[in-house]
């Protein structure tokens, strides 16, 4: 037991009790304990500027949630503005659906916020996974948390289309039904994906019995490698084999009424095609006519790096685009129904879907190929970003059909992130979102040229950088200012070529812990000691 002395009072001295050995949270009460006393919260009101007129500024906004991952403050009243897509749905209920649309002009922040809610999400415990990036914009904040970066493009990686390697991994802690669905999604989207790569080789969307073909050829390859145990996956070149076989099965959903000759003209325009993907002599390059250089890790950040690709390459970029995709929203189902299966926990991820509008324009049909891919996030425990520049990318689209769906991307995203846009953008937006003349104006004052600094001879900062407006549904918008902390300004330098005579940053791997986004360490610290991260201490975005 420990004593205590107080000064002395009229000759006494007062002993304190023991005490046990955890300071409470508002410290010792009695006698020289200093306990805090209970500070009495002010009197809240909520009211219009008509109503309270007077009393503006407010001391807080009324629109500005505080969940989800710190992305900057209101431009309106200074207040600390939190939003991400997957604590919105889960946490805060405010949306239906874990999704994101960013839309902006070039060079005004669009990756940068969409970084920095990936960045926040992973101290969350949500992983990121970039699928595709052409810039780059990713590859330095993946490496930075630890992540897993895999390169594609010519002569620097492969992506096999029929690659179901992970899918085989988890069949083999499966059964019963969980085990045959695992198998039927793989084989669904390896079929969708040769077909993708057949529309782009030729410009042309293959026929229904073409499909047909295809499908039936695909379980015969499956069923072979799984027979003879190869180890390897099949590539294109074994499933232009099989077509060159023609086994009885294939020759019969190509109806050849037992014509060799008939089936021969029925299969030359997928046997050219598959040679142009499996050759590696076509405009695909050999990307997609080798084995997967590297499987995709699904307990860590990643990021396909695309950047060696030229822009001119239109058509691979868009196959490696979808390819990626889907490869990703693939091993991501599966992982989700392995683990519901196992009774492990499920695993959240963020998926970035930037430069959405290079394989929008790639060719026809490849609307419905994109909303395939995106449509079951919320069934799989996935949260997407789907980023563009203007809504223009949406409307030169060849067919109407395809511009109503590709606005429907926009139209189903829980959140819409609007940054700088001309004003010829404002009367396609409001078909989408609900806007006033104030929001409007607000977003395409933002779009207005730098100043001119005549002293420094330089032009000044965009007024529109870094500014968005957060729309939920028919509420108001929320107007930010992305501010970036002193740990995220190299992983935001997308200009390093410009700069090759200023110091370059280290980005050797760091715990994401460093990465401070608001002053405290609040994520993952608080879901370790099993705070609720709503009770954190109110961010203050540097």
């Amino acid at each position: 037991m420990i004593r205590l002395r107080t000064s002395r009072t009229r000759n006494a001295t007062a002993v304190l009790p023991a005490r046990p050995g955890r300071v409470p949270s508002r410290g010792w009460p009695g006698p020289g304990g200093g306990r805090a006393g209970y500070l009495q919260p002010a009197a809240e009101f909520r009211a219009t500027t008509y109503q309270v007129c007077g009393l503006w500024p407010f001391a807080a906004g009324t629109g500005s949630p505080m969940v989800g991952v710190p992305v900057g403050r209101s431009t309106i009243t200074g207040a600390v503005v939190c939003c991400d897509p997957i604590s919105w749905f889960e946490r805060a209920q405010l949306i239906a659906n874990p999704s994101m649309f960013v839309v902006s002009l070039p060079g005004m922040g669009k990756s940068t916020i969409v970084r920095r809610i990936a960045m926040g999400l992973s101290a969350y415990g949500t992983l990121p996974m970039v699928l595709g990036d052409l810039k780059p914009d990713y590859v330095d904040l993946i490496r930075a948390l630890g992540g897993q970066v895999a390169q594609l493009g010519r002569g620097r990686g492969h992506l096999n289309p029929l690659d179901r390697s992970y899918a085989l991994r988890a069949a083999e802690q499966l059964v019963g039904k969980a085990r045959a669905e695992v198998l039927a999604d793989s084989h669904g989207r390896r079929l969708t994906m040769i077909c993708t790569l057949i529309a782009l080789t030729r410009h042309q969307q293959p026929s229904d019995r073409e499909e047909m073909i295809l499908d039936r050829a695909l379980e015969i390859l499956d069923d072979h490698h799984a027979a003879a145990s190869t180890g390897h996956q099949p590539l294109p070149a074994d499933l232009l084999q099989v077509l060159r076989d023609a086994p009885d099965a294939v020759r019969q959903v190509a109806l050849d009424r037992g014509s060799i000759d008939r089936y021969l003209d029925t299969t030359e325009g997928l046997a050219s095609s598959l040679m142009s993907i499996s050759s590696g002599k076509g405009r695909l390059g050999t990307v997609f006519s080798a084995p997967t250089s590297a499987q995709l890790a699904m307990d860590r950040p990643a990021v396909f790096d695309l950047s060696s690709l030229d822009d001119g390459d239109v058509d691979l970029q868009a196959a490696i685009l979808m390819a990626c995709w889907g490869y990703g929203f693939g091993n991501i189902a599966t992982a989700q129904v392995l683990a519901a299966a196992t009774n492990a926990p499920p695993r959240h991820y963020f998926i970035v879907l930037d430069e959405l509008w290079r394989a929008l324009r790639s060719t026809s049909g490849m609307v419905d190929r994109i909303d395939a891919l995106t449509r079951l996030n919320r069934q799989r425990g996935v949260g997407q970003a789907m980023v563009s520049h203007t809504l223009a990318d949406l409307r030169a689209l060849a067919s109407e059909s395809d511009r109503a769906k590709a606005f429907g991307f926009m139209e189903r995203a829980g959140i819409k992130v609007m940054g700088a846009l001309p004003s010829q953008e404002m009367p396609q937006l409001r078909e989408v979102v609900a806007m006033s003349r104030a929001e409007q104006t607000m977003i395409t004052s933002w779009s207005s040229p730098p100043s001119f600094n005549a002293v420094a001879g330089v032009e000044g900062e965009p007024p529109g950088r870094g500014q968005f407006l957060i729309k939920v549904g028919g509420r108001a918008g929320i107007p930010v200012r992305v501010q970036l902390t002193e740990a995220e300004l190299a992983l935001n330098d997308t200009n390093k070529l410009w700069r090759t005579s200023r110091h370059r940053h280290d980005l050797r791997p760091v715990d994401v812990d460093a990465l401070d986004l608001n002053g405290e360490v609040v994520a993952r610290r608080c879901a370790v000691e099993g705070v609720d991260t709503d009770m954190a201490p109110a961010p203050d975005v540097a």
